[in-house]
């Protein structure tokens, strides 16, 4: 009823409409000027699509903020209807037989393959082009060609037999070409840290935990941008080359979804619709990984299974659509001039043996051992990284490639570039494939003891330098380490086989051929040792058949993979990608993961949220709001009192709202906003009905305070329809609604009052202090202390082991020459010195302290209200 009388009498009353015209100008929402007729309703309509383009174009631009999947399907829905409705360009019209609309439509529906045939083909040119040169690259250090200074010693030495007179060592004397190959490597690390730094940052690293994050709905600005692409692809085979213990499959992911992240901007399709945009990043990273291992199926199953926690089956298709495009142009263009799109594809003529199971899960077992081994040091080192070397970037780069060129070289194995390695080691030893030896029975043992030094100094050498401020990848690393253990067992299982060559073990050999092919064994390893570093599974497995195009080895591929998978969850969850997303405090929740807490969300929830007030809150209290804090939005009530949930309004809504209106109304320094209609027309009301002859204003403050509207209409920019859950709700399933869904926030109320609200990082904060609680309480049951209650203190330490030593070893040194550094340099006052900033922690992170440091909350924002 009162609804109806306020209607009636707003129709009535001539004072109201005049009234509700003045607000509509200086509502943000209206482009006339004061002195403007009143709009029309449908050109006000007309404008909503514009501005929600704005604000879209605005958000582009906020970086290390969340994309709101709902709303965002909400305005692309909006926009689809709008233009429908007001479609008035040539395209847009009938025509005869409605041929115009129907060109216009088939041309939206084929302009997602036109992007993916695009970026397919540029990653597969770019990735034949980098294999050429990081080939020439990591050959120039050891000599050169006679014949052509451009070829490698491959293709200069192509159909030699019995020698290569054509390739040349630098010299003749061992010691110099070892000083060659030391100031070859200091050189290109060098080159490439400098590209980094000085114009690419984001180009380091592999990117992968980065662009997960992004495809999740993260916003990293720059991060695939066209510098990014560019200096990444000059850097990569730099980095390569140099002898860094890195590869460059990780970063051909990276440069592979920057492609697709610069094609699509040239649409307008993908310009504006983050969703529609995720769909070309997911299918980019299937091509990267594909152009990677020559490998479309693997790297179509890779992103659906590490990359994107949402895929849709028109996603698969443009996935398997760009990885084919790309290794099609990839094998066009034929880089190695052997049809193989990898170095190291391999075929197996011979098959296995059921005995060979037991050590093919023995390989399994050093693949899940591995991947726990190194995550936990890399990500030790990446805190002792962030702690003491993030000033020296270069530095670090170049140390590393001194001490790997120091280490390598008089390794017959680790001088070489590691995809020719595996080449190398994955063979079989008949048809005359033979690498000093490597295949002889005299040089048996000492290949065993070189295989040995080799993954040692090589495990090593991954965990200081992935992570170091130059592409770096981690999978052929990984695979070369899987790869040299791998063949010292399959020697030795060979050896064994010869010792007692008439055991009831080996009684399934035939006596004609030989029965253990020791490259099999390096190519397992490989497997075992990439499932074990990234903990992925089926992708591994189709990526290692296609490598090899043997259906013989499915079978002891899936036990190892299936082995390595075991073994590696007993020591934690998650491959290092997704250590690294932790590490850095991304907020990103996991879809492999199972939670179960069983609690209710009112324990993660953010309790007594700022709010705004539905009507009758100063436009100036509202900037100070905005410029006091970085919250990412506010619910809106009733009023403060009862907390009646109405709505909720992000950030960037507000900040364009009043910027709006102060640019295209005149607005009084008192001005107030409301925030939904029914305020808005109960204000109008109010107004009309007061007095309408006041005394004028006699005095310069009082003209410039009278001066503009009273009343700022903000309720269009509200999200009336917030997703709301009660505080009851499992925890378990607001995660559930956050992978599934994608919302930014979930506002928390009981009965239609407001009593918190919740957020991904909310959740992972939780999540983490769990974590931590049952981490602590199973170490100290691990060490015979009597159980002690979450969150309790024990009465007697628990015993150091070798690792904390050696930990603290590090630790102790590092500090020694930090500080000794410091004394001899000038004291500079730097920002996080300043008063009023929050001090940093001493010492080194452990990789496993609470996210309140090493997350990106040290950007001054509070990621609970995001």
């Amino acid at each position: 009823m009162t609804s109806t009388r306020l209607s009636s009498t707003l129709s009535r009353s001539p004072s109201i409409v005049a009234e509700r015209r003045n607000m509509r100008r200086i509502s943000g929402h209206s482009l006339s000027s004061p002195i403007d007729p009143e709009p029309a309703a449908d050109a006000q309509d007309a404008q909503a699509p514009t501005i929600t383009d704005e604000i879209g174009e605005i958000k582009r631009y906020e970086d290390f903020t969340t994309i709101d999947w709902v709303q965002d399907a909400v305005n692309e829905q909006n926009a689809r209807r709008a233009k429908r409705r007001n479609g008035v360009g040539f395209w847009d019209q009938e025509g005869v037989f409605g041929w115009r609309r129907k060109v216009r439509e088939s041309y939206e529906a084929g302009q997602a393959w036109l992007v993916v045939t695009l970026v397919g083909m540029a990653i597969g040119l770019n990735s034949a082009v980098l294999n050429i040169i990081t080939e020439w690259l990591s050959d120039i250090k050891l000599g050169h060609c006679t014949t052509a200074f451009y070829l490698n010693e491959q293709f200069c030495c192509w159909g030699a037999e019995g020698g290569c007179p054509e390739w040349k060592h630098w010299t003749s004397f061992w010691v110099v070409n070892y000083v060659i190959y030391f100031l070859f490597a200091i050189l290109l690390a060098s080159i490439a840290a400098i590209l980094v730094k000085s114009f690419a940052p984001y180009a380091a690293g592999s990117g992968i935990s980065e662009i997960k994050c992004i495809i999740a709905g993260f916003v990293m600005k720059g991060f695939l941008g066209a510098w990014t692409l560019l200096i990444k692809s000059i850097a990569l085979p730099l980095a390569i080359a140099s002898g860094l213990s890195v590869g460059k499959e990780g970063p051909s992911v990276h440069f592979a979804v920057c492609t697709g992240n610069v094609i699509s901007r040239f649409f307008g399709k993908y310009k504006q619709n983050a969703s529609k945009t995720r769909e070309i990043l997911t299918a980019s990273a299937a091509a990267g990984v594909a152009v990677a291992f020559g490998s479309p199926i693997g790297g179509v199953l890779f992103s659906l299974e590490e990359m994107a926690n949402y895929f849709p089956l028109k996603t698969l298709w443009r996935s398997y659509f760009c990885a084919l495009v790309a290794t099609s142009v990839l094998a066009a263009l034929n880089p190695f001039r052997t049809g193989q799109l990898v170095m190291f594809q391999v075929e197996y003529d011979r098959t296995w043996h059921f005995f060979e199971l037991i050590f093919f899960a023995f390989l399994g077992v050093f693949g899940g051992l591995y991947g726990a081994f190194v995550i936990k040091w890399n990500l030790r080192v990446a805190a002792f990284r962030k702690k003491y070397l993030s000033q020296w970037p270069i530095t670090e780069s170049v140390v590393l490639a001194a001490l790997t060129a120091i280490l390598c070289y008089p390794n017959m194995f680790l001088k070489i570039n590691m995809t020719e390695m595996m080449e190398i080691l994955f063979r079989e030893c008949e048809g005359g494939h033979d690498y000093n030896g490597v295949c002889e029975t005299k040089n048996r043992w000492s290949m065993v003891l070189s295989l040995a030094i080799a993954t040692i100094l090589r495990t090593g050498l991954v965990i200081i330098s992935y992570g170091c401020k130059v592409p770096a990848g981690i999978f052929v690393p990984s695979m070369a380490i899987g790869a040299s253990f791998g063949r010292m067992v399959g020697i030795m299982v060979q050896a064994l086989h010869e010792s007692f060559p008439n055991s009831s073990f080996f009684a399934s050999c035939n006596p004609d051929v030989p029965c253990i092919t020791p490259g099999t064994y390096a190519f397992l390893g490989a497997g075992a040792a990439l499932s074990g570093i990234m903990h992925l599974t089926i992708s591994v497995t189709v990526i290692m058949f296609e490598l090899t195009g043997a259906l013989t080895y499915i079978l002891p591929t899936m036990i190892v993979v299936g082995v390595t998978k075991a073994v590696g969850d007993r020591f934690g969850n998650g491959g290092i990608a997704d250590r690294l997303i932790w590490f850095n405090g991304f907020p990103f929740l996991d879809n492999k993961e199972d939670h179960v807490f069983n609690v209710p969300v009112s324990h993660a929830m953010t309790t007594d949220p700022l709010t705004l007030p539905a009507s009758d809150f100063p436009v100036r209290e509202a900037e100070h709001l905005l410029s006091d804090n970085k919250f990412q939005g506010f619910p809106i009530v009733e009023d403060r009192s009862t907390k009646t949930l109405v709505g909720f309004i992000g950030r960037t809504e507000l900040r364009y709202a009043i910027d709006r209106a102060r640019s295209q109304g005149l607005v009084s320094p008192r001005a107030r906003c409301v925030f939904t209609q029914e305020a808005a027309e109960a204000t109008v009301a109010q107004r009309a009905s007061g007095p309408r002859h006041l005394r004028p204003p006699d005095t310069f403050d009082a003209i410039q305070t009278s001066v503009g509207a009273g009343v700022v209409d903000f309720s269009r920019y509200v999200d009336h329809t917030p997703l709301t859950v009660h505080p009851r709700l499992p925890l378990e399933t607001v995660m559930e609604i956050f992978k599934k869904m994608g919302p930014r926030v979930i506002l928390v109320e009981r009965r239609g009052r407001l009593t918190g609200l919740v957020t991904v990082k909310d959740c992972l904060k939780y999540q983490f202090k769990v974590e931590a609680e049952e981490h602590a309480l199973a170490a100290t049951s691990s060490s015979g202390f009597a159980s002690a209650p979450l969150g309790g203190h024990l009465s007697t330490p628990a015993p150091e082991t070798l690792e904390d030593r050696l930990w603290r070893l590090i630790q102790t040194v590092a500090g020694f020459i930090s500080g000794s550094i410091r004394a001899h340099r000038p004291v500079r006052l730097r920002e996080r010195d300043r008063p009023g900033r929050p001090s940093e922690p001493e010492g080194i992170l452990e990789g496993t302290e609470d996210d309140a440091f090493v997350e990106l909350e040290e950007r001054d924002e509070r990621p609970s209200r995001r």
